[in-house]
């Protein structure tokens, strides 16, 4: 890997040696560094200011990448060999300081972020519990990470898995407080599973850290927009598939510090969010907000940037029963964009 992969390794090494020799600035310097490397990465590969015709977005992603993703025939999005990742990692939810860590701290930002634009698209909610009355389906729920804390703001949650040791994780965490136990159920079942027995069921759809791991994106984004009510949201956090996210999403995280398990993504599996928006605007959906999210292992910490070249998050919300979303209900891209900029604080 060249450009920003050479850029991120050096970068690394360099933090590394002065923590070690006791620099307190070591962390803030990995995090100005790396903002300059996602800075730098998008720079070059950005279409020359010479051009003399704009260059398509396909054709610009022709030049960093050889192959796309296919989407599959298959009857299921679920793929065999994720649930056997995934199988071993079962007990191992609610450890913060194990291998889920990451997605631990992920709740600083995409928990703000899915509440305040919920609340930007509605005028009516209740102080303590602003998502009270909201129906949220979350997908590929794991060990609930995400299903507790929607639940705490009111909402009432569905979580499904198709991993059934998961699903027996999240019921006994969840056990432990009376309130959550009232406003959460889980279910060991797949998407495409519930689809006839909850069409058009959920206000709100939540895939984090998940389409990068199923088997039939396309299949899985048909299923979203039909248990999803007519201008409901989605919103998915996944990662780019870039030099730069194999760099520091595979080869840093996985082999180097271990962030999460060796073997955990497939690079192939990754999704550019220009495919995800147009995949998303062909099955009745109009994407309103795409932000960029910054992991920093040095202090386990997630924060908000303009890059996309490695993780981001999408809000999208399904055409009304009319083909239109209503124009009063839903916030302008750019008042998504300001507000979501400044949701990173901890709920």
């Amino acid at each position: 890997m060249r450009g920003g992969g050479g850029a991120a390794r050096a970068l690394i090494r360099t933090v590394g040696r002065r923590r070690a020799a006791g620099d307190n600035h070591a962390d803030l310097s990995f995090q100005a560094g790396l903002r300059g490397t996602l800075q730098d990465y998008n720079w070059k590969t950005q279409p020359k200011a010479s051009s003399t015709l704009p260059v398509p977005l396909s054709e610009m992603r022709s030049s960093m990448l050889t192959e796309k993703r296919p989407f599959s025939t298959s009857r299921s999005s679920v793929d065999p060999k994720e649930i056997k990742k995934f199988q071993f990692l079962a007990q191992k939810w609610w450890d913060e300081e194990g291998e889920y860590s990451a997605l631990h701290s992920m709740n600083d930002i995409r928990v703000p972020f899915i509440r305040d634009t919920l609340l930007n698209m509605s005028s009516n909610y209740h102080l303590g519990s602003p998502l009270s009355g909201v129906k949220i389906l979350d997908v590929g729920c794991g060990g609930g990470l995400l299903s507790e804390p929607l639940g705490r703001l009111g909402a009432s949650v569905t979580g499904i898995d198709p991993l059934e040791d998961n699903i027996r994780t999240a019921d006994q965490h969840k056990s432990f407080d009376p309130v959550l136990a009232q406003r959460l159920q889980y279910k060991s079942s797949s998407l495409e599973e519930i689809v006839e027995e909850s069409m058009e069921t959920f206000d709100v759809i939540v895939a984090s850290e998940v389409v990068e791991h199923v088997a039939d994106l396309e299949m899985f984004i048909k299923c979203c927009s039909q248990v999803l009510k007519p201008e409901g949201s989605l919103f998915i956090t996944t990662i780019n598939r870039t030099q730069l996210s194999y760099v520091l999403g595979i080869v840093v995280a996985e082999k180097i510090l271990g962030i999460v398990p060796e073997g955990t993504h497939e690079w192939e599996k990754f999704v550019p969010p220009e495919d995800l928006e147009r995949l998303l605007e062909s099955n009745g959906f109009s994407v309103k907000t795409v932000n960029g999210m910054l992991y920093n292992p040095l202090w386990g910490s997630w924060s908000w940037t303009e890059s996309t070249s490695i993780n981001y998050a999408m809000h999208a919300v399904k055409s009304g029963a009319q083909g239109q979303s209503s124009p009063t209900d839903a916030p302008s891209e750019t008042e998504s964009k300001q507000h979501s900029a400044t949701a990173g604080t901890a709920v």
